[in-house]
């Protein structure tokens, strides 16, 4: 029999939509993920995150810090002069060229948490970031600033998307963009530990935004050549009209979710002796 080992399986994007967010909840419910990531800007946050209160204890509910889909939830005249955040690649050549003003981030950062608190009730169990926003340099001192302003050192843990090469790799799908987030996130995982906040060790998930890989296939890599403290990320969800005028990537969703309820997702995780966790504490 396979030593047991202990994996952190985080589903991103609850509160995206009512459908990703309902997608979520069923997972949750049958124990077929162990944590979760909120992006507390999106109207669907306040629809849906009292949905989350019977699952307190059962998975982690983090923050899912996000600076590039929707609207801030104030005033950022530097990155969102008209009220829409950038995308994703307008934010990196940002960030690049030192443009992003670290208050005016550290500014949303802390609405982001108020609305997270606001409406849960208690602080997240940890932070990650939309797209891995978190991890840009701006970004990352922003939060760390946030973050121990509010005493939480050692109280809650953070998302590293890095992962090493060799695990990199040795993995043959979404080589390129593991890659090339490990260039984004050099030093974050040491600057976060100086900081006080302990994060994951060892990270996988990344796929294709088509169909081209069989979501089968895509986690049968993704929980392979794992780290002593390992988290898998995945984006599982139903699609409705407001998912779609959000996010190009919707038929994949649906196809993780299908593939995360499925026997074979089940049978998988008993033949290597994975057992999905909740925290850090538990994932060592």
């Amino acid at each position: 029999m396979l030593a047991s080992r202990n994996v952190i399986l985080c589903a991103d994007d609850y509160g995206l939509s009512d459908s990703v967010s309902r997608g979520i909840v069923e997972l949750a419910e049958m124990g077929r993920l162990s944590a979760t990531g909120a992006m507390t800007n999106m109207p669907g946050w306040q629809r849906n995150a009292a949905a989350l209160t019977p699952l307190k204890g059962r998975i982690s509910i983090g923050l899912h810090l996000n600076l590039t889909t929707g609207s801030p939830l104030g005033a950022m005249a530097r990155l969102a002069p008209a009220g829409q955040f950038p995308l994703l690649e307008a934010l990196l050549g940002m960030s690049l060229k030192g443009r992003l003003d670290q208050a005016e981030i550290a500014g949303e950062i802390a609405r982001q948490l108020d609305a997270f608190e606001g409406a849960f009730g208690e602080a997240p169990s940890f932070i990650d970031g939309h797209q891995h926003v978190h991890v840009l340099p701006a970004v990352r001192a922003a939060l760390f600033q946030v973050l121990r302003e509010r005493g939480y050192a050692g109280r809650l843990w953070l998302r590293d998307p890095a992962e090493s090469v060799f695990s990199i790799l040795r993995r043959p799908i979404g080589r390129g963009k593991a890659l090339l987030v490990k260039g984004f996130a050099r030093g974050f995982a040491r600057e976060a530990q100086a900081a006080g906040f302990a994060v994951n060790k060892g990270f996988s998930g990344f796929a294709p935004f088509d169909l081209s890989v069989s979501a089968g296939r895509i986690f049968d890599v993704a929980f392979s050549h794992l780290g002593s403290a390992p988290l898998v990320m995945c984006h599982p969800g139903y699609v409705d009209d407001e998912l779609r005028s959000l996010d190009p990537a919707v038929e994949s969703r649906v196809a993780e979710l299908d593939y995360l309820k499925s026997d074979a997702f089940a049978a998988m995780l008993e033949e290597r002796g994975i057992r999905l966790v909740p925290g850090l504490a538990q994932a060592k």
